[in-house]
């Protein structure tokens, strides 16, 4: 049969590989920031450089800019390979890159303005949603085109994984991104309470899968059979990991929100198929170091191999914790505490990063027809990274288990041992340990930075790879002997729409009866809607990115209730968009903030927000004194009550016409209060409306409320 000439396109592969470096030593600059904020508070510089707005940007930039750029470097080098064709479109390819870089700037820039909806790993507003959106469909419209004009018959293990990645990614990025908008830079999340966190954990969780996960997963299969030069282990091994995987991950969602006012079922759903994923994850840890049968010499001296083992080892590790934390009993230990973040990050800087490192130095090497620089740095980076992350994850545990036996602990007289402030001041050394292993992994980024920069320059681009093969064969049948897996791999679009269905019934099963059921959310009868003064000073709250640091929910424990107060019910959450239960205590839950021995004055939080040392001696939080001198912005009242009761707040008809009223009714009240406290402010200054809001907290719940049934 006649072959064809084609011309692989690398200079997409390259644009996406700077991307990657670039954007790598941005996101970890900022991670490493925000991890000294915690032992230096002096360094929370302006509003816009506090840990709050800037531990947004640290995430957005680490997943979207460093991994997004990574994934789409590895697909775009690989998926030409494996399908023996060009990319679709030249221009789609130029298209993604310059829109994928512009969404990132757009983040850059709106997270450290306090631009965000507030929702964890989701926190761009609605106008960067709709674009990423549109340039999610140009690279599946790009990736689609070079799959259906393949010259190869079948579609190789990776090419599942890159499918699966396309719509799962849309269906949850489509889901939770439905939001209201009320101007240009602010909406709401058009769900509330137990079903937007129910919404944004299902997306967060999978987004840990299908953006940090199955992507990967299937360069592992690309690249770790070409580095070593040997074929992947198994064939079938590769089929059972990838349906059992997205089939599985889908419904793990859930075990973010143990002991939490989620329905029990749901929990009880996340729990049974969180554990249940430890099986196809080690499947395919397996079948990844599995395929070095026979070359293990090799690793010892080939960097790039060592690279790739180590990242393959992270996932494995990571994906045994991750089950091992749904279960009920270790996730009373670890969830709020250090413990998550130690878990998170063995599979940022290990799985993730120490793979796109091993891409990065097999890749350029090729595409410039060079040899690389220095192999010797790259073992110093590769040393640098690995002792980067012990340091970091080794102390995090540590503090993890520190700060979980210190919240629960009890004196002999039957109280509350330590004060959360204590078990703060005492994980300083912690964070400064975990610092130092930042540092370590960054400049070993660094190191790969110069060492692949000097490759480039001595070498040049092969913008136009050449390449030939044999046209495909049309409908081919499959001959006998074949496994009859061939058949859908031969069959692109139909693969996708399995795959679609198969992430659809978890997500339904979960979502569905939460939003049908009343009886999944009882209401109690004294909650009411948030004051026009309450619900800007929220907003207010959600654009510091309080929710970074603080929870809003108490759970059923004997430390929790005696620490905060009365649990936390389903009931209460129904007017909140979004939910603010978060994800972390580095600052102590504040669901019951004010009432109850949590209560304090006005005059205390508003001396605390404008030096929060001189009231918590030792305190980490960051200042807010800018809120005295900025005055609060009513122009948006209107519209902000007119979203809500578009979104079922009952806010009575035309109340709107008269809330700014009642909002400087209220907050004439505050700064008088104050001004008996020797405070003199003005009643229009944010800290005002940020100081009823935080008085409302828990206000509405006590130990007589009446729920509905």
């Amino acid at each position: 049969m006649q072959t064809e000439k084609f011309y692989y396109d690398n200079r997409i592969v390259k644009n996406f590989a700077y991307a990657t470096m670039l954007w790598g030593v941005v996101g970890m600059l900022a991670g490493l920031y925000v991890a000294l904020q915690l032992i230096f508070p002096a360094l929370n510089v302006t509003q816009y450089g506090s840990f709050g707005r800037l531990r947004p940007l640290h995430t957005n930039a680490v997943i979207f800019a460093f991994v997004g750029n990574g994934i789409f470097m590895g697909v775009y080098y690989s998926l030409q390979r494996l399908c023996k064709a060009r990319m679709f479109s030249d221009t789609l390819s130029k298209i993604h890159f310059w829109g994928w870089q512009l969404i990132i700037v757009a983040a850059a820039l709106t997270l450290p303005l306090g631009i965000t909806t507030g929702k964890e790993y989701a926190e761009l507003e609605w106008p960067i949603d709709i674009a990423i959106a549109l340039i999610w469909v140009v690279f599946g419209w790009n990736m689609f085109g070079t799959i259906l004009k393949r010259r190869e018959k079948h579609l190789y293990v990776a090419i599942w994984f890159y499918i699966a990645t396309f719509v799962t990614v849309a269906m949850l990025h489509i889901v939770n991104s439905f939001e209201l908008p009320i101007s240009f830079f602010k909406s709401y999340s058009w769900y509330a309470g137990v079903q937007d966190a129910l919404v944004q954990w299902w997306y967060g969780h999978n987004a840990v899968a299908f953006f940090l996960t199955t992507p990967y997963l299937g360069l592992m299969y690309y690249f770790m059979p070409k580095a070593a030069n040997r074929p992947v282990y198994s064939y079938r091994l590769s089929i059972i990991h990838f349906w059992a995987l997205i089939f599985l991950y889908i419904w793990a969602g859930p075990h973010h929100l143990l002991y939490t006012a989620l329905p029990n079922w749901a929990q009880s759903l996340g729990v049974v198929f969180s554990f249940m994923l430890i099986f196809p994850s080690w499947g395919g840890m397996i079948n990844g170091l599995l395929t070095l049968r026979g070359a293990w010499d090799r690793v010892r001296d080939d960097v790039i191999l060592k690279f790739m083992v180590v990242a393959v080892t992270a996932y494995g590790m990571a994906t045994f914790e991750g089950p091992m934390l749904s279960l009920k009993n270790v996730n009373a230990i670890s969830h709020f505490t250090d413990w998550i973040i130690a878990h998170v990050h063995i599979g940022a800087l290990g799985w993730n990063g120490m793979l796109t490192f091993g891409i990065l130095y097999w890749l350029i090497p090729r595409m410039f027809s060079t040899s690389l620089y220095s192999k010797k740095m790259a073992s110093q980076h590769f040393w640098l990274g690995t002792l980067g992350i012990v340091f970091y994850a080794v102390p995090m545990y540590w503090a993890g288990f520190t700060q979980s036996s210190m919240w629960k602990q009890f004196t002999d007289a039957g109280q509350i041992k330590y004060s959360f402030l204590e078990t703060v001041t005492y994980l300083k050394p912690f964070y400064a340990m975990r610092a130092f292993g930042g540092t370590l992994y960054l400049i070993g980024v660094f190191i790969m930075v110069y060492n692949l920069i000097k490759t480039v320059k001595s070498g040049k681009l092969v913008a136009d790879e050449p390449a030939e093969a044999a046209p495909l064969i049309k409908d081919e049948p499959i001959h006998a002997g074949e496994h009859w897996h061939r058949w859908i791999e031969r069959r692109p679009i139909q693969l996708m729409v399995l795959a679609l269905v198969v992430v659809i019934i978890g997500g339904a099963i979960e979502l569905v009866p939460t939003f049908l059921i009343k009886s999944n959310i009882p209401t109690i009868r004294s909650v009411k809607p948030y004051t026009p003064l309450e619900l800007q000073g929220r907003d207010i709250y959600i654009r510091e990115g309080c929710y970074v640091c603080h929870s809003q929910m108490v759970r059923p424990f004997r430390s929790e209730t005696e620490r905060y107060g009365e649990y936390s019910k389903a009931g209460e959450f129904v007017y909140d968009h979004p939910f603010q239960w978060g994800s972390k205590r580095t600052g102590p839950d504040l669901a019951r903030e004010g009432v109850g021995n949590l209560k304090k004055s006005n005059g205390w939080h508003f001396r605390h927000l404008r030096e929060p040392s001189s009231m918590s001696e030792g305190s980490i939080m960051p200042p807010y004194a800018f809120m005295l001198e900025e005055n609060l912005d009513t122009s948006t009242t209107v519209s902000k009550i007119n979203a809500m009761r578009t979104l079922g707040v009952p806010y009575d008809k035309g109340y709107e016409f008269k809330a700014n009223e009642e909002l400087m009714k209220q907050a004439n009240e505050i700064s008088q209060n104050l001004y008996t406290d020797s405070i003199r402010i003005s009643p229009n200054k944010e800290v005002i409306a940020l100081i009823a809001y935080l008085q409302r907290l828990g206000k509405d719940i006590d130990k007589n409320s009446n729920t509905n049934k």
